[in-house]
Parts: structure tokens; C-alpha cells; sequence
């Protein structure tokens, strides 16, 4: 084989004269050999990126290109007729003007301005406005190219008070726009200290009877804070038609039971702008919730309260919508066994502070139901969800401050006392409560507690409401427990922590709970144990900066917790709370700093 491969080559060196015949052979004896190489390797298919890359560098090399045609188009036209040797050189105005090197230059002609008396040598001036001698001249360069002119005489537009053509230079506007901001600025900065040290301005403010420690620490860092604008008037939109109204109110109430955001919620349907229009709504949120969960019933419930609490939706409203529910119950009973408890859950909310009072729901929603004999099986299941969140004998101090009576929801052959009887309702007849409510409040571990409070606080509970679950589910010892107050301490400052980076705490929700907090820390000890589980909270969140010194200042400024209790909490020795105590205690140093600021003070006077 190889002796024919050395044949060839001679062949190829004698016979052959043509070199591209000669390297084609070469190629095919390379490839038999298995010794040709490419000149392109086997790049195999492009990927996508590969594809965008290339396409992205060719777009880039075009650019350039252009970028250079037109550099140099511009080079080209900034010489015209210039020549090859013509230089740029300024003429004294900002002008520039091309001086050819090669332009010959003929003498002669400057005899012919002499002789012609074009030229005046005796009055010739190098320098505009030469009157005034040398040191004029250089006043009037110091004025640019038109600094030689004299001033004119005011003619009659600038004496009746119309301006006149301006004889300065080309950058007197920039100096007289750079004055007129000067001055605005001034007077601007003279209207605002007048305001702020004469408060023109008409806001007063409110008097102080109380120290703060952030109030202070703000005016003493010189923070102030400007009003945000008024945002314009909304356009009244136009009403919405049913069809409209039932997609608009199905977004709405799938995004609220997603994210159970009560204030978006609450400003979507206020948005809305279609009070007329509500019923859809109710009915809606009713249909859709009625087969679900438990805790997304509750959470309707609760978002149809707080419309009607805030006036966004009237009771008629919410009355309508109810009714078309209740007017076809008979028929869906017999598909959902546990209907009628599944609507209490759903309407039993509206009786919390601020919805609807028990004598005007009951009635009405009894209405569509009393002739088809259901209106006291659904009251009873409403009241027995009552007795969880408040003690049986306030569910019937309600029922009869109401004026309700069994006799007007039942039907006439329906035996009252058994029907209260079977019902486990017999508080709304004004009997004495016997041991057996005793009995059901059953002592709750400390994480059921704490996971009860938080539910309450998360879906937003009144005050009232929550001393009412604490009084039907918790007995006296219970509720005057160090554990108790701790579990409440935490769940209320817990709910306030923005869990941002770094960490915040919203003053107005322990403003809120002000009164909630007074009545179960109503001692020294108390306040105490309450402090402590603030610090474990913020050994448990490893000591975020700053955030127990919020906590501190709020529950100082509502008189949650008293000076006293803040210093006892400061020299405590208790070995049980001193897990990272050191550094929580490192980070409230400026707060107790400011709380002695008056003991200082009145030891100088």
C-alpha cells in the first residue's frame, strides 16, 4: 500500500503541472491516509445562544461601521475648501474660521486701502469701544464680541414698559436665568423658614402631655416629615351590570380567601363603586364559601362584617344577597347534611362590634325560613358558635336584651322547652347555668393558647370580642396566669413585627390593643412577665436591631406598661431569664438613657 501511495506522489510530481490538480490529489491521498485535517473542525449544530451571540456581534460590527462612516463623513465637512493644510483657529467670538497655510497673500492690496482712504489711521481702533482709553478697551473685551456698542438711548417701547432688543452678548440670558433662579431660591428658602419658625402656614401643633422617646429622638436628629400630596378626585365610574359585577366580585373573593389580605379586600369592593349592586356580591361570596372549609367560611364572614362595619355595604344589601341563599336552603339540604351550620358559620361574624344587632339579624334573616319551619334550627346553631367566643350566660343576656322570643321562630306545634333543650340552648330562657358549663372550660396547653390568640389577632377580632373568648374558654386562675399574659404579649407584638430586612414593628397595632393589654396587666408582676417574653422573643429572633426599642417606646407612650416595671425589668437577677439577656438588654440602652433624662435634670436643678 504504501509503495502505491509513493508511486503517486511521483506521478503527481512528473505527469502534473496544474498545482490545484496537484493539491486536490494530495487531498484525496490525505483522506485514504486518514491524515487530512479540516481547516474547520466539526463545530456539530449551533445552540440558540450561540445563534443570538453571533447574531448580537454582527448587529455590534455593523454599528461600528456606521459609527465610523458618519465620523468620518463629519470630518470631511468640517473642511470645505479648506484644503489639506487649512487649520481651525478661533476669531476671537467663539467663531472658527479656516486659515489656509498655501492662500498666497498680495501685498498691493493693502496699498489700495491706503490710497483710496478706506482706512482712517488717526481713529483706528484695535480694541472695541476705545473711548474711554486703555482702560475702557479692557472693560469692553471683558463683554465678548458685541462689547463695543454703546449703549442705546431708551427708546419709546423701554419707557412705556415694553422690553427692548438687547445689545449684550451671546451669554447674557444664561446670566440673567442663573439670577432669576437665585432669587426665586432665596425668596423660597426665606418663605420656608418663615413658615416653619411662624408656622403661616396654619398647622398647630397638638399639645404634649406626655414624653415620647422617638418623638424626641426625631427632633433631635432634625427629622421632619412633609405632608403627602392630595391625590386628584377619582372619576365616578359607571355602573356595573350583574354579569360584570358576579366575574369582578369572583376575582375579589378567590384573592382574598388566597392571600386573606382584609385591607386589599376592603379596598376592592369600596373600588367597586356599585353599592347598588353589593347583593352580587354577598350571594357570590356565599355560594362559592358554603362547601368549603371551615376557616374559609370564617374568613367571609369576616370581610362581609368589616364592609358593613366601614359602610361600604349596606345591611339591605347584605340582606338580599342573603335571602337569595336562604329561599332555596330547603333544596340544598338534602345535598349538604350540615348546611345549616355551614351558614351560621358564614353569618354568625355579623354579630361581632360594629356589624349588625342580634334582634334585627335574627328577624330578618328568619323571614324566608320560619314558613318552611327551619329559622330556629339555624338561630341555635348561631348561638352555640356564639357561646366560643363569649360565656353562654352573655350569648343570653344578648337574647333577651334583644326582645327575641322562640314562640316567633318556631312553628306552632313545635314544643319550645324540648326544642331548647335538644338544642343546648336553655341560657336564652334566663336559667341559672348549672355546673356542666363549668366543666367545658378545660385548661388549654400553651401551644393551643397561643395558636387561639393568634387566630383571634389575625382575623382582626375587636378588644371586646377577645376578653369575651377569654372569659367562655378560660377560667379565673387561667386568665390571671403569668403563662396567660406572656402567650398575650407575645401573639400582640408578634402580629405587629414587619418581617422585612430590617426588622419593623407597627405602633398602631399595640395602639390598638392598648386596652386589652391594661386589663390583664394590671399589676407590677404582671407588666414584668410581660417584658420577659418580649426578651425571649428577641433571643428567639436572634436580637434584630432596634426592634425591642420600638416595642419599648410604644408601650410606654399608651401606659401599657408603667416606668417601674421597666427598671425592675433592667436590675432583674432571676436565673431562669437570663438566656441572651446581655445583648437584648445592650439594645435598649438609649431608651432607658432617655428614661432617666429627668431624674438627671432635676438633680442639676
Amino acid at each position: 500500500m504504501d509503495e502505491y501511495f509513493n508511486q503517486m506522489n511521483k506521478i503527481i510530481k512528473e505527469k502534473m503541472t496544474s498545482s490545484r490538480i496537484r493539491f486536490m490529489l494530495q487531498d484525496v491521498l490525505d483522506l485514504r491516509k486518514n491524515i487530512w485535517v479540516p481547516r474547520r473542525g466539526d463545530q456539530g449544530p449551533k445552540t440558540i445562544d450561540q445563534i443570538h451571540k453571533e447574531a448580537e456581534l454582527e448587529e455590534h460590527q455593523e454599528q461600528i461601521k456606521v459609527h465610523q462612516q458618519l465620523l468620518s463623513k463629519k470630518e470631511r465637512s468640517h473642511t470645505p475648501g479648506g484644503g489639506p493644510n487649512s487649520q481651525p483657529q478661533d476669531d476671537g467670538c467663539g467663531n472658527t474660521v479656516l486659515i489656509s497655510k498655501d492662500r498666497p497673500i498680495d501685498t498691493n492690496r493693502l496699498y489700495k486701502i491706503i490710497k483710496s482712504g478706506g482706512m482712517d489711521l488717526n481713529n483706528l481702533v484695535l480694541a472695541p469701544g476705545g473711548k474711554a482709553g486703555c482702560k475702557g478697551v479692557w472693560r469692553s473685551w471683558e463683554k465678548g464680541c458685541s462689547g463695543g456698542t454703546e449703549a442705546k438711548p431708551a427708546s419709546a417701547d423701554q419707557e412705556s414698559g415694553r422690553p427692548a432688543t438687547s445689545t449684550l452678548n451671546h451669554f447674557s440670558a444664561l446670566q440673567q436665568t442663573s439670577s432669576l433662579l437665585s432669587s426665586s431660591d432665596t425668596d423660597h428658602r426665606d418663605r420656608d423658614h418663615f413658615d416653619r419658625s411662624g408656622h403661616v402656614d396654619g398647622r398647630e401643633g397638638s399639645p404634649i402631655t406626655k414624653r415620647s422617646f422617638s418623638r424626641e429622638s426625631q427632633e433631635r436628629g432634625g427629622r421632619s416629615e412633609e405632608s403627602a400630596p392630595t391625590p386628584p378626585p377619582s372619576l365616578p365610574k359607571p355602573s356595573l351590570s350583574e354579569e360584570e359585577m358576579e366575574k369582578k366580585s369572583k376575582a375579589i373573593i378567590d384573592e382574598y380567601l388566597h392571600i386573606t389580605d382584609l385591607k386589599e379586600a376592603l379596598q376592592c369592593v369600596a373600588e367597586l363603586n356599585s353599592a347598588s349592586m353589593l347583593y352580587v356580591f354577598v350571594r357570590q361570596g356565599l355560594e362559592s364559601t358554603l362547601e368549603r372549609s371551615t376557616t374559609v367560611r370564617e374568613h367571609l364572614g369576616l370581610l362581609l362584617h368589616q364592609l358593613v362595619k366601614v359602610g361600604t355595604l349596606p345591611t339591605e344589601q347584605y340582606y338580599k344577597g342573603l335571602q337569595e341563599i336562604l329561599e332555596v336552603t330547603e333544596d340544598m339540604a338534602i345535598d349538604i347534611p350540615y348546611m345549616w351550620l355551614y351558614l351560621a358559620e358564614l353569618i354568625t361574624p355579623m354579630l361581632h362590634e360594629g356589624g349588625i344587632p342580634m334582634g334585627q339579624l335574627f328577624r330578618e334573616i328568619s323571614k324566608p325560613l320560619v314558613p318552611l319551619g327551619k329559622a330556629g334550627v339555624l338561630l341555635a346553631q348561631i348561638l352555640q358558635l356564639l357561646c366560643k367566643g363569649m360565656t353562654p350566660k352573655k350569648v343570653g343576656d344578648l337574647w333577651i336584651e334583644a326582645g327575641l322570643n322562640w314562640n316567633d321562630f318556631l312553628p306552632e306545634d313545635k314544643d319550645v322547652n324540648k326544642f331548647v333543650t335538644e338544642q343546648k340552648v336553655e341560657f336564652t330562657t334566663g336559667e341559672e347555668l348549672g355546673p356542666k358549663e363549668v366543666v367545658k372550660k378545660q385548661l388549654l396547653s400553651g401551644e393551643e393558647l397561643s395558636k387561639q390568640l393568634d387566630r383571634l389577632l389575625q382575623d382582626k377580632a375587636d378588644n371586646k370580642h377577645i376578653m369575651d373568648w377569654v372569659e367562655a374558654n378560660l377560667d379565673e386562675e387561667q386568665a390571671a396566669s403569668n403563662h396567660f399574659v406572656r402567650s398575650l404579649m407575645a401573639s400582640v407584638c408578634g402580629i405587629a413585627i414587619i418581617c422585612e430586612h430590617p426588622y419593623k414593628a407597627i405602633a398602631e397595632q399595640i395602639m390598638v390593643r392598648a386596652e386589652l393589654l391594661q386589663k390583664y396587666l394590671n399589676d407590677e408582676e404582671k407588666e414584668l412577665q410581660a417584658l420577659y417574653a418580649l426578651q425571649a422573643m428577641m433571643v428567639h429572633m436572634e436580637e434584630p436591631a432596634n426592634l425591642l426599642c420600638m416595642f419599648f417606646d410604644t408601650l410606654y407612650d399608651e401606659d401599657i406598661i408603667k416606668e417601674e416595671a421597666f427598671y425592675k425589668w433592667e436590675t432583674s437577677k432571676d436565673p431562669a431569664e437570663q438566656t441572651g439577656r446581655g445583648v437584648v438588654l445592650k439594645s435598649v440602652t438609649a431608651f432607658f438613657t432617655w428614661l432617666r433624662e429627668p431624674e438627671e435634670e432635676s438633680d442639676k436643678e
